[in-house]
């Protein structure tokens, strides 16, 4: 199924986990999906969040695979192969953390670990039907994750259920503490955004099935901070990769990607900065009011893999996620489907710092729709 690039066994823990191969295992090689840097030498020591997950007695038992470099949305991988998406075969498994989502949507694993810096963690969770979770920037430590500098990627967790979530969260994160139930009931936001009507319907629907209702509201910042994060992650993907594009190694979409990267100047990235600031305060003060946003994952149902050859046509199925890279807010996907078994992505954000309280958002929505 591709799923899986490098099979593992350590740790006898009772849940099994597996991790995206941009995270950092002793004595394996760190591939990062590209036949680039497959004659690097291996890992000289774990990843922290590795550390973190053996010390709770869990059993790590593969890396994933992902769209090479991380740097990519549909999850195809030519040196690798493609993930399959379990789920919806014909539908490409979303990127960059393909293979992770694919593990829990066919049950290889209790909970996986991907990486989000434009929304490669609640991507490809809408895509294959799981849930993903993209904490609070630098919440969840980044040693031993590849590129080692970043200023918009987190770590997070894939698993079927927020339950699971929580946990994975608990032990990759010990500052974590899930809430046994919220204090009231939440307040809720609908952001207004453009997506296709078969996705407003699917999420109006499940809102309306768990009798909850969101008062809309808009973002003057939203689009600017959607090209904003992508100037940064252009920026500091180029520093990070940009020597790999004289190996000709790459795979064309990447290589062609990380030239027109170092197109991006300085002062773009100032600018992009500028954004960011404005976004943040202009989202901080919604959340002053509400407990938390919502809007859709995805702007459409996912394309077919026969369609998706093309990924930079596709770049707008992040106009839904990359936002709160650039900003650092929490935000968890959870799947729905529409009534013709279609995948959909309710994402729902709040508070920097309060991973806590969207967990118990998400749960507490899903249990008020069954």
């Amino acid at each position: 199924m591709n799923i899986v690039v490098q099979d593992v066994q350590i740790g006898r823990g009772a849940l099994k986990v597996m991790v995206k191969d941009s995270i950092d295992i002793q004595g394996l090689k760190t591939m990062i999906g590209s036949k680039a840097l497959m004659d690097k030498p291996s890992a000289t020591k774990n990843a922290e969040v590795v550390e973190r997950i053996l010390a709770a007695d869990c059993q790590i038992t593969a890396k994933t695979n992902l769209h090479e470099l991380a740097f990519g949305i549909t999850g195809i991988n030519p040196v690798f192969g493609t993930a399959i998406n379990p789920q919806y075969p014909d539908l490409i498994p979303g990127g960059s953390s393909s293979g992770s989502a694919a593990a829990v949507a066919a049950g290889l694993a209790d909970f996986t670990l991907g990486t989000d810096t434009g929304g490669s963690i609640r991507m490809p969770a809408a895509c294959c039907g799981v849930y993903g979770f993209k904490p609070t920037f630098n919440r969840v430590s980044r040693q031993g994750i590849h590129p080692a500098m970043s200023s918009l990627d987190c770590v997070g967790p894939f698993a079927a259920s927020v339950a699971m979530i929580e946990t994975a969260m608990q032990i990759i994160d010990p500052s974590f503490h899930a809430l046994e139930k919220l204090a009231h009931t939440p307040k809720l936001a609908w952001l207004e955004v453009n997506a296709n009507p078969t996705v407003l319907n699917c999420i109006q629907h499940f809102l309306a099935q768990a009798n909850l209702s969101a008062t809309p509201v808009k973002s003057e910042w939203f689009e600017p901070a959607y090209d904003a994060g992508m100037q940064i992650i252009n920026y500091e993907n180029w520093q990070a990769y940009g020597e790999l594009t004289k190996t000709s190694l790459l795979g064309d979409d990447i290589h062609a990607r990380l030239l027109k990267s170092a197109q991006t100047t300085v002062q773009q990235v100032k600018e992009a900065q500028a954004v960011k600031a404005q976004f943040i305060n202009e989202i901080d003060g919604l959340l002053e009011k509400y407990d938390a946003v919502l809007l859709p994952t995805l702007p459409q149902i996912p394309p077919k893999l026969i369609d998706a050859e093309h990924m930079v046509a596709l770049l707008n199925l992040t106009s839904l996620v990359r936002p709160f890279n650039l900003s650092g807010h929490p935000a968890i996907s959870i799947p729905l489907k529409t009534s013709e078994g279609q995948p959909v992505g309710l994402q729902i954000v709040a508070k920097r710092n309060s991973d806590e309280l969207v967990c118990a958002i998400a749960k507490y929505i899903v249990d008020a729709a069954q």
